[in-house]
């Protein structure tokens, strides 16, 4: 009977998926659509015809927190002959989807397995976030189909931005928001300069509300380019900014000024415990020897930078929440909150004045100018000291007592004061504190060249090199070195390295070495050909269909001569051409000398900003056609 019961289902479900299919093949005038589409848009396989957001308000009686409702419908068309694509919405515990539709272009449902799963990312060691999503088959070009899904946000403190972009090009974005007039609710308009945006205000006397409808047309997808600055200063989007509301004539603020938002980070500070006591003796190993002030603040800082790793955490309200001090001490690692609220509670043990200080990384556009959850990603700890404040980011394993990652520097920073707080910003450095100095002094034998070598490096250049030689097992470290040397070449051979102390940060990273090449040299008759330059720094960077800036992770100051004695017997016949280029991104010099019985070769690279901006592209790129030119011309030597 059960079997008889099962396969009457499973025929029905086959009849009902057929019947579902009537009507949805591609009309003629989908696919000229759709040929049409893939003309404009060759690298995509899926289109969405329309996307509308439509976002909606209302008070929670029984938590006391504004809820938010987001209708996301879309229209997508298949611009390939197949495509195959995935649907997907994040989720967390602060929300919910309450539903995920996929239907046919005759509004009948396609029957797609929807997934539910926690997602994880390498960025991330642990989050509660989660992933619904569905793996969508287009069979056909010019094949429809439409999607339906609902998310609700549970506390609107977390409901921070709606883009215009997406994974696929969009002919057309409308977002709706209908905001009631009891919720004070500030839309700022991010990235609309140039873009033909069109917004309407529509009031709605029967609901006390008002709507605001936003509408964009053909909009490309999201770019996937490496080294592109964050995607808060590229695509156009609304940040919310929920300030307050009234109800029953009494007004609550939500975040109505930055006041209001450290208030809540402080909240969830105050709630710590921070039973100090496991950490006491090793505060006091840390100091009691020290001699000075700095010297026990730099014991302190060392060495939660050496015994804390540093693991990302993202669950819930843990997402925001330091975890204890003691906790971290004892488990060896944390997050970057965490790590912070360590740092601080071991200097408020020494006797220091600590702060906790939230920021954003220069991934965000934005300051606290916007209070706003998204403002800010990172935390670290302040030291108030003489005057001055000092940042402290334990995260950063090998940067040095008052010295800054790029990633904060020239960024705001919002340090605890109490019941108040102050605003700091973490002061720029240029690109020479990160200078590398390289220098060959190199000779020929027979059709090998060999000499001697050295290597210098700086700031967030050294602490960039430390951290990886640090993440090495202790006996790959000398083949590292030898590789790194050598840029993985084996016509090239390295040996007597030695090298400054590799665990002090605080020092000059200086390594000196002998260096041996093959095939850098080639004979033809009285003519013998040089190939000086095997680190061709740069040469694959042509900035060539590329729609974003170009950053770099630090501001480089690159500095290499190469001396190269001439044989007895032998002048100099060609040399390449010198070129420069300057700008307010960067600076660039080649340059050939000849000096007695030698060729000096310098390069000198800086990148002052760390960025090659869009309006860059055409000037860098001539110039890095031209370097490569030089990389790949030869010295001319000539017997006499």
């Amino acid at each position: 009977m059960l079997k008889n019961i099962y396969c009457l289902i499973l025929i029905t479900a086959f009849f009902n998926n057929v019947f579902a299919q009537k009507n949805v093949d591609p009309t003629p005038e989908d696919k000229t659509l759709a040929k049409s589409l893939k003309e404009k848009y060759p690298d995509d396989t899926v289109v969405l015809q329309e996307s509308t957001d439509y976002v909606t308000f209302n008070f929670n009686k029984k938590t006391g927190n504004v809820n938010v409702k987001q209708e996301s419908t879309e229209s997508l068309i298949s611009i390939d002959s197949r495509s195959d694509i995935q649907k997907y919405i994040f989720y967390d515990g602060e929300s919910s989807i309450n539903k995920f539709q996929i239907k046919y272009k005759n509004n009948k449902s396609a029957y797609f397995s929807i997934k539910d799963e926690a997602y994880t990312s390498n960025d991330l060691f642990h989050n509660d976030t989660r992933v619904k999503y569905a793996n969508i088959s287009f069979p056909l070009l010019g094949y429809r189909y439409n999607t339906h899904i609902s998310k609700k946000y549970h506390d609107i403190k977390y409901f921070t931005k709606l883009l215009f972009n997406d994974d696929y090009p969009t002919l057309k974005k409308v977002i709706k928001i209908e905001i009631p007039n009891w919720l004070n609710l500030e839309l700022k308009e991010i990235n609309f300069e140039e873009l033909s945006i069109k917004k309407h205000i529509t009031n709605n006397p029967k609901s006390d509300s008002k709507t605001y409808t936003f509408t964009l047309e053909n909009i490309p997808a999201v770019y996937k380019e490496a080294s592109a600055p964050g995607p808060s200063y590229i695509y156009p989007h609304i940040l919310i900014l929920a300030k307050s509301y009234t109800l029953n004539n009494e007004t609550k603020n939500i975040f109505n000024s930055t006041q209001d938002l450290y208030n809540w980070y402080k909240s969830l500070v105050n709630d710590l415990t921070n039973d100090n006591t496991p950490i006491k003796d090793k505060v006091a190993s840390l100091t009691t020897h020290a001699k000075s002030d700095e010297e026990k603040i730099k014991n302190i800082y060392y060495w939660v930078q050496d015994n804390i790793r540093y693991i990302a955490f993202e669950d819930g309200i843990a997402g925001f929440k330091p975890d204890e001090a003691a906790n971290v001490y004892n488990k060896r690692y944390g997050d970057c909150k965490g790590m912070a609220n360590l740092t601080k509670q071991m200097l408020l043990e020494a006797g220091f004045d600590a702060r906790l200080t939230w920021i954003g990384t220069k991934r965000i556009a934005y300051d606290y100018s916007t209070p706003n959850l998204s403002v800010d990603n990172h935390m670290i700890c302040s030291l108030l000291k003489n005057g001055k404040t000092i940042f402290l980011d334990a995260t950063e394993k090998f940067n040095s007592f008052g010295e800054y990652a790029h990633r904060i520097q020239g960024k705001q920073a919002l340090i605890e004061n109490g019941d108040e707080y102050l605003l700091e910003t973490v002061p720029e450095i240029t690109s020479n504190f990160n200078k590398e100095v390289f220098n060959y002094n190199l000779k020929l034998n027979g059709d090998i060249l060999e000499g001697t070598a050295s290597k210098e490096f700086n700031g967030e250049s050294r602490a960039s090199l430390l951290y990886h030689f640090d993440t090495l097992k202790n006996d790959k470290k000398e083949a590292f070195l030898g590789y790194y040397l050598n840029n993985g070449d084996t016509n090239i051979t390295v040996s007597n390295i030695e090298t400054t102390d590799l665990l002090n940060r605080e020092i000059s990273l200086k390594m000196t070495y002998d260096i041996s090449i093959k095939n850098a040299v080639s004979s033809f008759d009285n003519d013998v050909y040089v190939d000086i330059d095997f680190d061709k720094e740069l040469e694959g960077l042509l900035l060539e269909k590329r729609n974003t800036d170009f950053t770099f992770s630090f501001k480089r100051f690159l500095e290499t001569t190469t001396t190269l004695t001439i044989p007895s017997g032998y002048t100099i016949t060609h040399i390449p051409e010198n070129i420069s280029i300057d700008s307010k991104n960067y600076s660039m010099r080649v340059n050939f000398t000849k000096n007695n019985n030698a060729i000096i070769y310098k390069k000198v690279f800086i990148m002052k900003n760390a960025k090659i901006e869009v309006s860059d592209f055409s000037e860098w790129n001539h110039f890095i056609t031209k370097l490569k030119n030089i990389y790949n011309e030869q010295i001319v030597l000539t017997q006499q």
